[in-house]
């Protein structure tokens, strides 16, 4: 059996979607639980962040999760496909009547994703204060907490509605099929069995 850690939400979902057109059969979570168990299949339903963190202590042989969660986490773990779901950016984003002065010695940036942030401003040889945030980081420079953001964005509508602008896009994110290093040697026939079957229906 394949134990499966899937980020709540509809990543989860379009996941399970693969997953029905592969099997011929529904997979859906009971309301409120946190395990479906199936057939050769036992799924976890866990915050996206903590989808690394379940498939490398092997709670989890395999997930699927953000690529901007995989580069902010940064763990030692197998990435085995891109799914093509979950597509979202890593942009920065300033107040519209602003500019990214480059100039400055040190900007601050406010963002949940700091590893990501510090690593992008690093190479434009930048100083940069970072302040981490879990919520509502839009404010961030409209009270001046902050000069920029760094944030996921989708469509970008909910930047433009706080009188937000983006500047740079760091990244392109879309779901990842990950593995732990460990399972992938103990069951390997059955992940790289699922893994092209994947491939077959998402490509």
């Amino acid at each position: 059996m394949l134990s499966v850690a899937l980020p709540k939400g509809r990543i989860a979902e379009e996941t399970l979607e693969i997953f029905e057109k592969i099997f011929g059969e529904a997979f859906r979570f009971d309301d409120r639980k946190l395990i479906l168990e199936t057939e050769g299949f036992k799924f976890l339903l866990v915050r996206n962040q903590d989808v690394p963190a379940y498939v490398l202590h092997q709670a989890a042989d395999i997930g699927v999760v953000g690529l901007d969660v995989l580069e902010e986490k940064d763990e030692d773990l197998i990435r085995l496909l891109d799914l093509k779901i979950g597509k979202c950016k890593v942009c920065v984003g300033i107040a519209n009547d602003k500019k990214l002065d480059y100039s400055l010695p040190e900007i601050t940036i406010a963002t949940k994703m700091s590893n990501i942030s510090q690593r992008y401003f690093s190479k434009k040889a930048m100083g940069v204060k970072i302040i981490k945030l879990y919520g509502s980081i839009e404010l961030a420079p409209l009270v001046g907490l902050s000069d920029a953001i760094v944030d996921i964005v989708d469509t970008g509508n909910t930047m433009k509605q706080n009188g937000l602008k983006v500047v740079e896009t760091i990244m392109d994110s879309s779901a990842y099929l990950i593995a732990n290093k460990n399972s992938f040697i103990e069951k390997k026939e059955e992940i790289i069995s699922l893994y092209e079957k994947i491939n077959n229906v998402i490509s």
